[in-house]
């Protein structure tokens, strides 16, 4: 039985109001003015909780710290920007992917990540090069 703590709907509440994936350290600055001396250990035990029960999943990037997202969005694919780590979601899906499959290969899912800088990132660099 899950426990419904303060804590954990803040947690919980940070991850949905984000609507991208959200480092364990990006949900606990987002989390703690609801719940101030919240810690990262509570953060971790909420997320393995939380992905127990279904409510959030975790998005693993090559080399980079698992990210969680609420649960129910759907097939869809991420962008990670180089320049602030964040990562968002892609909506949509690039249609005939599993052609790319070598012959005879049966293709079970897959993942599309696409790397650069996001619109926040962009918009300071252009103003920097002004």
């Amino acid at each position: 039985m899950e426990r419904r703590t303060r804590q954990r709907e803040a947690i919980r509440a940070a991850i949905v109001a984000a609507g991208r994936p959200l480092a364990p350290q990006e949900i606990l600055d987002a989390a703690v003015p609801a719940v101030p001396g919240l810690g990262i250990a509570t953060v971790y035990r909420a997320l393995k909780d939380l992905a127990g029960s279904g409510e959030i999943v975790a998005v693993e990037l090559p080399g980079s710290t698992v990210r969680y997202e609420a649960a129910g969005h759907g097939h869809h694919h991420h962008f990670h920007c180089r320049r602030c780590s964040r990562v968002f979601e892609v909506d949509g899906c690039v249609a005939g992917v599993e052609a790319l499959a070598p012959a005879g290969f049966s293709v079970a899912s897959h993942e599309i990540l696409l790397y650069g800088d996001c619109a926040d990132c962009s918009a300071g660099a252009k103003r920097r090069r002004r």
